[in-house]
């Protein structure tokens, strides 16, 4: 038998219900929020409960009773009246052992519980289709601390049964990105290195910050950590059955600038280029006018048009018989028509189309297409590409790596709408007719800054919003998943969050946990989440009876300081 640690309250006031319980507890023993508790039931069975907030109370009736017993507030005394004082929990029903969820009685003991009645009472101890996502920790800081992996239904983050992730926290300190990596490095694992599954997977990666993302094929050497950090975090990964291996099969994809120019389009130096090149594991990503004019709408992403003017002007360029755009080659091709529509005077020429508007378009792809990647031509032996080119050839096991950190917000878009529209339509079965197109079961896209592209201020108008809900709700039968971070969760498309069946919450501020998105936690769970150390999460998925807080470990590709 476990440990007993006290027994059941059930008053007046505060009785026990089917879904929560009291107890009372020893004052100097130390509980936390999301431990587990058993509790003896009716029929010999047990029932658990997961601990949502502690309290200490004492015989005095009020306030000022305590206050009145230190001699009117005499601070330097000891109370000369020993108040009798004991902890309380609430905790919150999670399982019986015999599916009897009558109210637990009054006096019933509660003890501590095992390292197999933990996974049982959380619903681990049966998941299908295992996918560690994570560890975590009961009766922390005793001598009764237990250290267990924490599996999800990989089913449920990767479809058919359930898709997609969402991780939220502040800057830095929440370590989203490393929580989604960790997760498609446990993915890679379970689908590359150990063959458990005749599915398929493969990962398209947005770098969007510095250098963060362009070595994950390279082993962290830890040397901005202490000593011994490199020994724990390997023996860590090896505890959740993990390889201590970084990501297999890598390609690297940056935006192409010329040699003259100036201004390079990524922040890794010439050598590191230059070493990946000679791997054979980098290309340089262009836009080629005559294949890509059909995402000029991807530039109009944050631009409200209520009037649809824009979109008319582009339905004209995209058609292939119409008689200005139709025969266009080249980007400036394309510009010399703009302008020549933008001029005054030409209306009759453009139909309902308002010089005005020819205007305003033109100022915006103007400013989009004044970039080297928006090219004539593509010279593959220069390692060379279009994107949706080789996009459209991704296999199984295979990790592209985007680099789109240097460019402009508006370019970020364009190169991300891009590759959104191009998996979709994989999956939707377009390019199946051209050779060597041989798409896995699944493809997981990573971003970082979701905000930017699905928020509620984004016009409803906006093709990359649109492609993303396309993804969020058709995805899952697709087999097309979205793992996608942002700082503030409360600010996400109300559809894009609804649709994602597992949720990560990371540490945050009360502003955030204030808003409506966070009204299902108990206000226990959001203080906590004021003060969640980094590599701490909130997970949230449908497998499990109730949130857990896991914890995963540090990267194991190298790192940039």
């Amino acid at each position: 038998m476990t440990k007993l640690i006290g027994r059941v309250l059930a008053t007046e006031k505060s009785p026990t219900t089917m879904d929560e319980f009291n107890f009372w507890t020893n004052s100097d023993l130390k509980l936390h929020a999301f431990d587990i508790v058993k509790v003896e039931h009716i029929e010999k069975s047990y029932t658990f409960g997961v601990i949502e907030n502690i309290s200490h109370i004492t015989d005095a009736q009020s306030f000022l009773t305590n206050f009145i017993s230190s001699d009117f507030g005499d601070v330097n005394i000891d109370e000369p009246t020993l108040r009798v004082g004991m902890n309380y929990a609430k905790a919150k029903v999670s399982f019986n052992s015999r599916s009897l969820y009558t109210p637990v009685h009054n006096n019933a003991k509660v003890y501590l519980a095992t390292p197999e009645e933990i996974t049982m009472a959380l619903g681990l101890d049966k998941i299908e289709n295992p996918l560690v996502c994570g560890s975590l920790k009961m009766y922390e800081g005793t001598s009764e601390e237990v250290t267990l992996p924490v599996y999800l239904n990989s089913k449920f983050i990767l479809g058919p049964e359930g898709a997609h992730l969402n991780i939220s926290g502040i800057s830095g300190l929440a370590a989203k990105t490393s929580y989604a990596m960790f997760l498609m490095k446990a993915i890679q694992d379970k689908y590359f290195n150990t063959g458990e599954t005749d599915e398929s997977v493969a990962f398209v990666i947005f770098n969007v910050k510095g250098k963060d993302l362009m070595a994950i094929d390279r082993p962290n050497d830890f040397s901005a950590d202490g000593p011994g950090e490199r020994e724990r975090t390997l023996a860590e990964y090896k505890s959740l059955g993990l390889s201590t291996d970084p990501f297999n099969k890598v390609k690297y994809y940056i935006p192409y600038t010329s040699n003259s120019s100036a201004k390079q389009s990524t922040y890794l130096t010439k050598d590191e280029i230059d070493n990946y090149l000679k791997a054979v594991q980098l290309r340089k990503f262009k836009y080629i006018y005559s294949d890509d004019k059909e995402n000029i709408e991807m530039m109009f992403a944050d631009i409200d048009d209520p009037a649809q003017t824009m979109e008319s002007i582009i339905s004209k360029i995209i058609d292939k018989d119409d008689k200005d755009f139709g025969d266009l080659s080249t980007w400036n091709d394309f510009m010399d028509k703009v302008t020549e529509n933008a001029q005054k005077g030409s209306a009759g020429a453009k139909g309902d189309i308002s010089v005005l508007s020819w205007r305003k378009f033109k100022r915006v792809v103007r400013k989009a297409i004044q970039d080297d990647m928006f090219a004539n031509a593509v010279n593959p032996s220069k390692a060379e590409c279009r994107l949706a080119d080789d996009l459209k050839h991704i296999h199984k096991n295979e990790v592209y790596v985007i680099d789109i950190a240097k460019l402009p917000e508006d370019k970020q878009a364009f190169v991300f709408g891009d590759v959104v529209r191009t998996i979709y339509n994989l999956k939707l079965g377009e390019y199946d007719g051209e050779s060597e197109v041989k798409p896995p079961s699944r493809i997981i896209i990573f971003i970082d800054e979701l905000n930017k592209y699905a928020s509620k201020e984004i016009p409803k108008t906006s093709p990359i919003l649109r492609e993303i809900l396309d993804v969020t709700e058709r995805g899952r039968s697709l087999g097309v998943i979205l793992f996608a971070a942002e700082q503030f969760r409360s600010s996400i498309h109300d559809r894009v969050t609804g649709n994602c069946s597992t949720h990560a919450y990371g540490r945050t501020n009360s502003i955030e946990t204030s808003m409506r998105d966070y009204g299902s936690l108990p206000n226990t769970y959001k203080s906590m989440l004021m003060r969640l150390e980094q590599g701490d999460y909130l997970v949230q998925n449908p497998v499990f009876r109730s949130l857990l807080k896991i914890n995963f470990p540090k990267p194991i590709y190298k790192q940039f300081k």
